[in-house]
Order: C-alpha cells, then structure tokens, then sequence
C-alpha cells in the first residue's frame, strides 16, 4: 500500500522563503560588521585662526512677555502697545535687516501673544520667531 503525496500534475502552490530568510540575515550580519567600520575618521591638521567676536548689531530683538503679561524689549518693560511699536520702529531705523524673537509665557493668553505680534508687524519688522523649550 503505497501513500502517494504529491502527484505529478498539481504544481507547488507556496513558496518557499527559507532560503530568503537565510540570504537576508546573512546580510544583516554584514550590515552589523561592516558599519562601525564606516565611520573612521580622518585626522587633519587644520589651520589656526584668531578668536572671532559676534556682530551685536545682527542679534535679534530679545521680546518677552512674562506671566503676568509685562511685555519687555531686551529686557525693558513697556507699558503700551504704542510705547513698544515706537522701540521697535526706532530699532527698525537702526537696522532694517532686524529680527524679533518672541519669548511668551504659557500661561499667557493668546491675545495677548496676538496683540504683540500685531504690533511688530504695524511697526514694520517682518522677521518673527517663536521661541520654545524642547520637552
């Protein structure tokens, strides 16, 4: 009594991924290997040059708007919104290339952040940034 398994006219309907596998994990160990030798490093001597200091002229505007929603230019408190738009006008006369970083509180309403942020476009200053700790 023989058992007969397969017969001659079926074909084989699954792959085998065996071989794929093997082939694939083969590779992986070369990858493994081979990368931490990549990124040698190559001494160069290179030149000396003297100490260099920053242009205080291109920093940005330092603006801050605290908790209790005091609104300060480079550390100087403004009472109006009209107060602030003069400071950041007559800074726009001394550089037009200048910038405004804008530091505000969490706890700050977003009108206010708004209000502020109006009132260094009325005063000209197209260069914004929000600035944010990383959590």
């Amino acid at each position: 009594m023989a058992l007969k398994t397969h017969s001659d006219e079926s074909a084989l309907s699954e792959i085998n991924v065996t071989p794929l596998v093997d082939v694939m994990l083969v590779l992986v160990i070369i990858l493994l290997i081979t990368a931490p030798l990549l990124t040698q490093s190559v001494h160069v001597k290179l030149p000396k040059t003297a100490e260099t200091t920053a242009n205080v002229k291109d920093q940005p505007l330092q603006l801050a708007i605290d908790e209790k929603g005091v609104i300060s230019l480079n550390k100087q408190p403004y009472d109006s919104m009209e107060a602030l738009e003069k400071a950041l006008q007559s800074e726009l006369i001394k550089n037009q290339e200048v910038g405004v970083h804008l530091y505000a509180d969490q706890a700050v309403m977003y009108k206010k952040v708004a209000e502020v942020m109006a009132a260094v476009q009325h005063a000209g200053i197209a260069k914004i940034a929000f600035v944010t700790v990383e959590e």
